[in-house]
């Protein structure tokens, strides 16, 4: 890549705020913890989650994968782990920590429940702020997550939370089928190859609220994401309330040729090109009520034909 084409693409970074990378792809850092149970139950529950993401993303290339369950799953040892991507994390590398457990809320502070002293969601942001990667991602799965968006949201930054509050304190099934969208094809709805931080929370939402109604249940928990570092989160982002542009431009797993072409470092600058035009088309489906037409349609088939001739080559 020469210099006029970098700084091509740092602009498009910095004013369409879509994923322009390197020839030598970047890497995508997943910390998962699971914290303590409480009961065996939760606790054998929790840990599983927590071993089938971990096996789920080393099937991705270029990761950097730590999962923190039982005993070890200390604030010292999050905080420990964090700081490695902190002196280790580049640019344009992709964050995503994922909290699968318990969590509370005391009208104050939103607190995930681990052993020793609890993880506050202030004292986790604070630790965030550090990792150079302005592309983060935080699932958190756990009861009461919701109150730990005010925290956590910033401009680069996806927040996924199992809950709409703190006040919805009982044990979340969020989490199930967020790991869950990790292993099944169908979480990616556009097909292709790639399950995005949006596809991946509409899939566990979706699946949330179909598990509700089919147990006859009044449902406890209403996922909710926060993308724009500005809201409280919504449970349905979209153009109208601007939420999920960014999160539908984070992939958090590829798979099938896709996965294999992610291998190859001849067809790694082909993948960065599509992911640049997939978050440019993204962006225009977004402003699409403010812009006309015409200027609409023209501007979307230049971009599906410079998408169609990139896969072309990704394809050969």
């Amino acid at each position: 890549m020469d210099v006029a084409a970098e700084m091509g693409c740092g602009l498009r970074v910095l004013l369409l705020g879509s994923f322009c990378a390197t020839v030598l792809q970047a890497t995508t850092w997943y910390i998962t913890v699971a914290g303590l149970g409480g009961e065996p139950e939760y606790e054998t529950r929790f840990t599983s989650l927590a071993m089938e993401l971990d096996k789920a993303v080393r099937s991705t290339p270029n990761v950097k994968v730590t999962t923190l369950t039982g005993s070890i799953a200390t604030k010292a040892r999050i905080e420990a782990v964090i700081d490695e991507a902190v002196k280790g994390a580049k640019a344009d590398d992709v964050l995503v920590v994922t909290l699968i457990g318990h969590g509370t809320f005391d009208g104050q502070d939103y607190k995930f429940n681990i052993p020793g002293p609890d993880l506050t969601a202030g004292e986790l942001a604070g630790k965030l702020e550090f990792v150079p990667s302005r592309r983060q991602v935080v699932i958190n799965t756990t009861s009461a997550s919701g109150a730990s968006i005010e925290a956590l949201r910033r401009e680069y930054r996806t927040v996924i939370t199992a809950t709409r509050a703190g006040t919805e304190k009982n044990a979340t099934v969020f989490g199930r089928f967020l790991v869950e969208a990790f292993r099944d094809p169908s979480a990616d709805s556009d097909k292709n190859e790639s399950v995005s931080a949006l596809e991946a929370y509409v899939y566990a939402d979706q699946k949330t609220t179909a598990f509700y109604e089919t147990q006859k249940r009044l449902a406890t928990e209403h996922p909710l994401l926060e993308d724009t570092g500005k809201g409280g989160g919504v449970r349905a982002p979209g153009p109208d309330n601007g939420e999920g542009l960014l999160a539908r431009q984070l992939p958090l797993l590829r798979f099938g040729s896709l996965q294999q072409a992610a291998r190859s470092p001849e067809k790694q600058n082909l993948l960065a090109q599509r992911e640049v035009i997939e978050g440019q088309i993204d962006k225009l489906k977004y402003e699409k009520a403010a812009t006309p037409a015409d200027e609409y349609r023209k501007q979307l088939g230049a971009l599906l034909l410079q998408l169609a001739r990139v896969q072309e080559e990704i394809d050969k």
